[in-house]
């Protein structure tokens, strides 16, 4: 499967354990389109719809639902878990996502 980075995909994340996030659900793509291209994995971060404002979670609109993208349970996976293809994050949600990454991250 073709898959961009900042599209918005459902993925099968399980089985986890623990904390880990779960279940079928939205992801935003972060790995850049190089590594999407030739690479059979993806890395991704979960969204949740459970919405708490922590440092480490991007707020987004996904079909006019607020929702939030999970920093900080980032993770790679096989691209076979994608179920199907949403959408795309906007030019201001791709900033803060940049941004968030590098602050937890980087900085």
């Amino acid at each position: 499967m073709k898959v961009k980075q900042y599209q918005i995909v459902l993925v099968n994340l399980g089985p986890t354990i623990g904390s880990e996030v779960q279940k079928t659900r939205p992801c935003v793509v972060l790995s850049p389109n190089e590594m999407n291209d030739n690479l059979r994995t993806i890395t991704i971060a979960p969204m949740t719809s459970a919405g708490k404002k922590y440092p480490t979670r991007v707020k987004i609109k996904l079909n006019s639902t607020d929702g939030w993208v999970v920093i900080d349970q980032m993770r790679t996976m096989d691209k076979i878990r994608i179920v199907k293809v949403f959408g795309n994050l906007i030019e201001k949600e791709i900033r803060e996502c940049k941004r968030v990454i590098k602050e937890t991250f980087v900085d």
